[in-house]
Formats: structure tokens, C-alpha cells, sequence
């Protein structure tokens, strides 16, 4: 089998990253536990146990299995060699967390936990081997070669993950990337003791002049929120009308993730609760803008993509935590979402930056267009 280049390459890399994140979560207090660290492996099975325990154990690793059985199986690997690497892949990863573990005073190191991550790695495996034989990831191979140019893994990619930044608590409808004051929290935290912390400490301790937006600017929040990831798919897309149906597409996708992400706030009798008339103005212009975009030469695209996200951050860095934004970020971090709460926060903050990136990438190549 040829060597093929696949966007399982960057999302098995960002799942395994999640997982790490996940697993180490909330990373304070580091400490030796005294005991062999390996101890937990001897040890039998914990006494008590939930099944939403074992289910999200199993769940987690089945996407990097799945991943990683795919990129192995892109990059020229036999059927078996890929699922026996992503099966040791989920295997050692999650022996690796469970041992970090010890050292962590919130984190019980489990040996059913390694058993359901292993298993889930596997059945990911299997599922990702299971669509290959019945022509699956040939028929979405067809696909993308129809729709998208060659060397579009990292821009799928990205188009993969932005739904994911909006299931997490976003100050205005799709604004994603409000990274500043964690950021700040997070040096200050790492900084500690250090001598260099005084001299960094005034801005550290600087807080942005956040002022409620205006309608106006709540309204241009969105329709950078929804132009930019369009942005994406026009920098890697084909000519034709396929270019209209990823508006049309992306338009939907960004309304039902941010449905998804209101009814997990707040319930489901509240999921359309986000859909003021700011924010259905900001749709319908970032559709326009968007469509007017698509006959546009692929770096062009890039290059809006660009300057859309710039302003989207700069608009996002200013937004108020409002009393309801608070809430839903207390409740994630708090409450029933803490098991995902890193997964998606990490995506949502990072994401506009590494599409900054890419799309950087995508200005710089020649004769994209």
C-alpha cells in the first residue's frame, strides 16, 4: 500500500494530548506516594465501581485506537501490524497516566482503569479495521480526493476539531479563543517561587478593561466566529459547487454545536437559548460573507481566514464573563462535564491560534491556486 498522508496523523496526536491532560487534570500538588508505583497493577479489581466510570474509560481510548489503526493503515502498514500498534499505543499511554497518577494526591491509579482503556483502544481498533474492510475509509478517501486538495489533512483536521471548540462555554455564540486570563493563571501557577515571577507579576495582574460588546460587535463576533472556519475549508476545497454546500455546511454544523453546547449548560429546555438577534444577524452575515468568498482563489480565502481570526480574537479577548458565562464554566468545571471539561476548553482556547497558524501556511504556499 502506498504511503498517503491522513488527518488521523494530527487528530491521534491531539486525542493521545487530551488523554494526558485528561488523566493528569488539575496537576497540583505533585507529590511521592511512598509506595512502588507499579503497586496498583497487583492489586485486585476495585470493589466499587460505576458503570459511567467504566464506559468513559473505554469511550476515551476508542478514538485514538480507531485513529492510530488509520494513520498506521494510510502510512503503508498491514491490516495487522495497525491494529497491534494502536491496541500498544492505547496500551502504553494509559500505563503511563496510571503510573503519573500516583503522584497525584486527586488521582487513584486503577488497574480496572488501564484494563477499559486498553479495551477501548482495541475496539477502536476494530471498528477502525472493521470500516476498512467494508470499503469505508476507501469510500471516504474518494471523497475527499473529490472534494479537497491534496496535502488538506491539517485544514480537515481543524474542520474536525472547531465543533468540539464550541461545546465549550464561550462568552458571545462561536467566539472561541478567550485564552488570556487562563493563560495568566497558569504562568503565575507554573512562576511560583520563581525569581523571575516579580518582574512578570504587573502583567500578570493586569486585567483586559472588559466592557459589555455592543450589538454591533457581538454581531461581528459571530460572523467571524462562522467566516473563519469557512475560511479553512475554501483554502482547501475544490472549485465548484462544492465550495457553496461547506458554507451551507459549516453554517449548520456551527448552529447544532452551539445548540448542543446551551442544552449541556443549561438543559435542553433552554438549547435554543443563544439564538438572539444579534446572534442570527451575526450567521446570516458570516453566511454572506462566506459565500461571497467561494469563487475566490484558494490563498485568497486563506488570507480572509486570517484576518477574520485576528479580529475574532481581538473582539473575544474583550468579551465579559458574564454571571451566566460564569455559571456555565462553574458547572463544567465543577460539576457532571469535569471528565471532558479539559478536552474541550483546551480545544476551544487553542484553536483559533493553530488555524492562525495553518492558514499562515496555506498564504506562504505557491501555486495553491
Amino acid at each position: 500500500m502506498n504511503r498517503q498522508r491522513s488527518s488521523a496523523v494530527p487528530l491521534a496526536w491531539l486525542a493521545a494530548g487530551l488523554i494526558v491532560y485528561a488523566s493528569l487534570y488539575p496537576f497540583g500538588e505533585w507529590r511521592a506516594s511512598g509506595q512502588p508505583p507499579w503497586q496498583f497493577l497487583a492489586l485486585a479489581w476495585p470493589r466499587y465501581w460505576t458503570a459511567f466510570d467504566l464506559l468513559a474509560n473505554l469511550l476515551g481510548y476508542l478514538p485514538l485506537g480507531a485513529l492510530v489503526c488509520v494513520a498506521m493503515s494510510r502510512a503503508g502498514r498491514t491490516p495487522g501490524a495497525s491494529v497491534l500498534a494502536a491496541v500498544l499505543a492505547g496500551a502504553v499511554l494509559s500505563l503511563a497516566m496510571e503510573w503519573l497518577q500516583n503522584y497525584l494526591p486527586r488521582r487513584v491509579p486503577s488497574n480496572l482503569d488501564l484494563a477499559m482503556n486498553v479495551a477501548g483502544s482495541a475496539v477502536g481498533a476494530v471498528l477502525a479495521r472493521t470500516a476498512d474492510r467494508l470499503g469505508g475509509v476507501s469510500r471516504w478517501q474518494a471523497v475527499r480526493e473529490r472534494w479537497f486538495i491534496a496535502g488538506s489533512a491539517g485544514g480537515l483536521a481543524l474542520l474536525v476539531l472547531w465543533p468540539v471548540a464550541l461545546l465549550f462555554p464561550t462568552p458571545v455564540p462561536l467566539g472561541v479563543g478567550q485564552v488570556l486570563p487562563r493563560l495568566q493563571e497558569g504562568l503565575q501557577w507554573a512562576l511560583e517561587g520563581s525569581p523571575v515571577l516579580p518582574s512578570l507579576a504587573p502583567w500578570l495582574d493586569a486585567q483586559l478593561p472588559y466592557q459589555p460588546l455592543g450589538a454591533g460587535q457581538e454581531l461581528a463576533t459571530v460572523a467571524l466566529g462562522l467566516l473563519a472556519p469557512c475560511m479553512v475549508a475554501l483554502s482547501v476545497s475544490r472549485p465548484g459547487w462544492r465550495r457553496p454546500a461547506l458554507v451551507a455546511g459549516a453554517v449548520l454544523l456551527g448552529a447544532g454545536a452551539t445548540t448542543l453546547s446551551t442544552a449541556m449548560n443549561f438543559g435542553p429546555q433552554h438549547a435554543l437559548a443563544w439564538r438572539t438577534p444579534n446572534a442570527e444577524a451575526g450567521f446570516a452575515l458570516g453566511a454572506i460573507l462566506a459565500l461571497a468568498a467561494a469563487a475566490l482563489p484558494r490563498r485568497a480565502a486563506a488570507g480572509i481566514g486570517l484576518v477574520a481570526l485576528s479580529a475574532l480574537v481581538a473582539l473575544v479577548a474583550h468579551a465579559p464573563a458574564d454571571p451566566y458565562f460564569a455559571q456555565s464554566l462553574q458547572a463544567w468545571e465543577q460539576g457532571r462535564f469535569i471528565h471532558f471539561h479539559g478536552a474541550a476548553q483546551w480545544v476551544g482556547w487553542l484553536w483559533p491560534y493553530a488555524t492562525l497558524v495553518y492558514l499562515l501556511t496555506r498564504v506562504a504556499a505557491r501555486g495553491d491556486d
